[in-house]
């Protein structure tokens, strides 16, 4: 199979591939699975980061109707996609700590997310009438997408798009470095994330030195995304260091959460480094002028 190269002339026909393919993936019965709606979230995080990308060839309205239809839809998915991955992260810190676990036997908080939610006719009903709600949005942006002139866009544009839109990244980098706690980090795993799949667009002007830095920056995302998820278990289970009713079992809990997402960091911070650290420039990463 021959490897994508990346154009920016392919925009427009990505933007539709993206929209087209979330339809098929809600076309699922009876309604979608947790793959298909980790890959529905993918393809609206991909289709708003290049609405992001040619944002300076739109006018105003036009940018933020379609980068809304885009954030609405991932929105609506959010909470579906949650309760899986959080119950598999849990699953799997039952795994590595079983004493810790069977000690966690009566926390109902805990339990509950372990256990595979049963799925009522009603909760069945509103999922069913929540992909009604986003095939509609992501019909309506397909139907606009046809309209947009997007045959031969300007590539030293697109380069100073994506320039800012790395600086936004690098950014978010410095202050989460700097001050690590979960809003900062996950703002930085969103701003990476962006920028790492607009640089699809670039690959033909330095193939390897783009694949390699894509490479890189999927890592550090996926691991900002792991320490993501722990954070949300700490937040749901309710934890709050120095709370006089924590219990022995739920200070052994949250060390063991941060113990993990040190593990993730330990990984995060020094491919961070040599991709955003002060003094780094978009040219540098690309090996290109412009």
């Amino acid at each position: 199979m021959q490897k994508k190269t990346g154009r920016p002339e392919e925009i427009k026909s990505s933007l539709t591939r993206y929209l087209s393919g979330s339809l098929v993936l809600l076309q699922q019965k009876p309604v979608p699975g947790d793959k298909a709606i980790h890959d529905l979230r993918v393809l609206m995080k991909k289709y708003r980061a290049a609405v992001k990308l040619i944002k300076p060839m739109l006018d105003e309205d036009t940018y933020r109707r379609e980068y809304l239809a885009g954030r609405e839809a991932g929105r609506m998915l959010c909470s579906w996609r949650e309760t899986s991955v959080l119950r598999k992260t849990l699953k799997s810190l039952k795994k590595a700590n079983p004493d810790l676990f069977l000690k966690l036997w009566d926390n109902e908080t805990v339990q509950n997310l372990l256990r595979k939610p049963y799925t009522s006719w009603q909760a069945a009903g509103e999922m069913a009438r929540s992909v009604t709600e986003i095939s509609t949005l992501i019909r309506k942006a397909l139907y606009r997408v046809r309209f947009l002139s997007l045959t031969k866009p300007d590539v030293h544009q697109l380069l100073q798009q994506l320039n800012q839109n790395y600086i936004a990244a690098a950014k978010a980098y410095l202050d989460s470095r700097n001050n690590p706690k979960p809003s900062l980090l996950h703002e930085f795993r969103k701003k990476s994330k962006t920028f790492l799949y607009q640089l699809y667009y670039f690959r033909q002007l330095n193939p390897l030195a783009v694949r390699s830095l894509e490479k890189r920056l999927d890592t550090l995302t996926q691991n900002l995304g792991g320490y993501n998820d722990l954070a949300q278990i700490i937040g749901i289970i309710g934890y709050k260091y120095g709370n006089p009713g924590n219990s022995p079992v739920t200070d052994e809990l949250a060390a063991v959460i941060k113990n993990r997402q040190d593990d993730y960091l330990i990984k995060v911070w020094p491919s961070a480094f040599r991709i955003f650290s002060p003094g780094k420039s978009l040219r540098d990463l690309l090996g290109v002028a412009f």
